[in-house]
């Protein structure tokens, strides 16, 4: 994802404006990043199309030309002598004006280009979250439809509650499967918001619960050295589902792998026993 500076640092790119270390530095960027060389090319492209918005500069009239005709005073040069030019008062005042509505439309023009600049820099930003939204609520429909939940009523919870979330193009969807040889069928899915540092844990089929045993979450972080605690839950002991919204007790950076593993009542700090189910 290519946050606001580089958008930005982008833009004066294409307009030819980076200069030394920082024209060297983006363009080390630009290199390994298929996504900003993309942006780079759809700026170039806007900005060669407002180059030719403009409109064209009307043309003097003809009355104009006759009033600066008409002004002109005839003068009889001595024979042998040239006259030096003299131009007429109104010359400086024209010219002054000239420059100052020059200067007015170069400065509208201007105002207007960064404006339609920003619209589309703003335009490919909402593009980008639009697309990760579709292709996170496709994830989700993916694995429900390849039947990898049999927990239906929180499955469908679970999609009506991506479609609710704004920053669901941010979110991180996993399916985990199982580890365990006494229960193949379990299955489980991690949706994990980084900007709320929160996330849903949906359930099914894994083995009821000894009275002493509880389930715990784990969230792989590689800032991290042992995984993160994202807390313990029970599952329904006829049906062995269950909806599990979880906070881990340190901030995630990267949530790369989420795990279930089988602990001693209230957890543990630190994975023990066997684990039941692993994203991948």
């Amino acid at each position: 994802m290519i946050d606001e500076r580089h958008e930005e640092l982008a833009a004066l790119y294409a307009f030819d404006l980076l200069e030394g270390a920082e024209l060297s530095a983006f363009e080390t960027a630009l290199a390994g990043d298929a996504d900003l060389r993309a942006l780079v090319d759809s700026l170039r492209t806007t900005a060669a199309d407002l180059a030719f918005a403009a409109p064209a500069a009307p043309a003097p009239s003809a009355d104009l030309r006759a009033r600066i005709l008409n002004s002109a005073v005839p003068v009889e040069p001595a024979a042998g002598h040239v006259l030096p030019f003299a131009p007429p008062a109104w010359f400086g005042w024209a010219a002054a004006a000239c420059f100052f509505f020059a200067a007015i439309f170069f400065a509208a023009k201007s105002f207007n280009v960064r404006g339609e600049l920003q619209s589309a820099i703003e335009s490919e930003r909402v593009a980008r979250l639009e697309a990760g939204t579709f292709k996170n609520l496709l994830e989700a429909e993916r694995i429900l439809s390849r039947g990898q939940l049999d927990h239906l009523a929180s499955a469908d919870r679970l999609i009506a509650d991506l479609r609710n979330q704004a920053d669901v193009a941010h979110l991180k969807i996993a399916s985990l499967t199982s580890l365990a040889g006494n229960s193949p069928q379990a299955r489980a899915i991690a949706v994990w918001n980084p900007d709320r540092q929160e996330g849903v844990l949906v359930v099914s089929k894994l083995p009821a619960l000894a009275i002493d045993k509880d389930y715990q979450l784990w969230v792989i972080d590689p800032q991290y050295p042992i995984p993160v605690d994202g807390g313990v839950f029970t599952v329904d002991a006829a049906t062995g589902d269950a909806r599990v919204n979880f906070k881990p007790g340190k901030n995630v950076k990267a949530a790369q792998v989420f795990a279930v593993s089988l602990e001693r009542k209230g957890g543990v700090p630190k994975a023990e026993g066997p684990m039941m189910l692993i994203s991948n």
